[in-house]
């Protein structure tokens, strides 16, 4: 009659994803790919400085030394304001982002070898398809390679370890 009711069962914890080793060939993955993101940034930032040429025609229109011909007849001084500032700053704009995204990418490739920042490589690897069909590779293979549950896990015990 004292006797005391059973203890309920201590709860059982839920099962953990085994997740594979982290292998050499992963590591070499990463490392490939690294140097291929800083090719790519690379070109990415050089090309593009092609549209520099842009900036210099745009700048060259303000100034008034492009002559320029509108049906016939030369243009008034308004066209030839708006066409240098549409040209100066278009260019202005694709140069700056090129070398922007061309510097990210490099650095997404250094983050890659000392396997930190997990989700700008993430993002870099998706911005890096916008620059075809080199770009476009290196992104597939990048998110191909930083999906695997083992680069993931690679990548927060390096974060946690430092």
């Amino acid at each position: 009659m004292d006797a005391t009711p059973p203890l309920p069962p201590a709860p059982v914890p839920p099962p953990t994803a085994a997740v594979p080793a982290f292998s050499s060939q992963d590591a070499d993955h990463l490392r490939m790919l690294s140097i291929a993101h800083y090719v790519v940034g690379g070109l990415i930032a050089l090309f593009s400085l092609i549209f520099t040429v842009h900036i210099v025609l745009g700048i060259t229109a303000l100034t008034g030394n492009l002559p320029m011909n509108s049906g016939g007849q030369p243009s008034s001084p308004a066209e030839q304001r708006l066409f240098g500032w549409v040209f100066t700053l278009i260019g202005c704009v694709i140069v700056f982002g090129g070398v922007t995204l061309g510097a990210f990418v490099a650095y997404a490739g250094r983050c890659l070898a000392r396997r930190r920042r997990y989700l700008l490589c993430l993002i870099m690897a998706g911005l890096a398809c916008l620059f075809t069909p080199i770009g476009t590779v290196l992104g597939v293979f990048s998110l191909i390679t930083l999906l695997r549950p083992q680069v993931k896990a690679a990548f927060d015990t390096a974060g946690t370890g430092a």
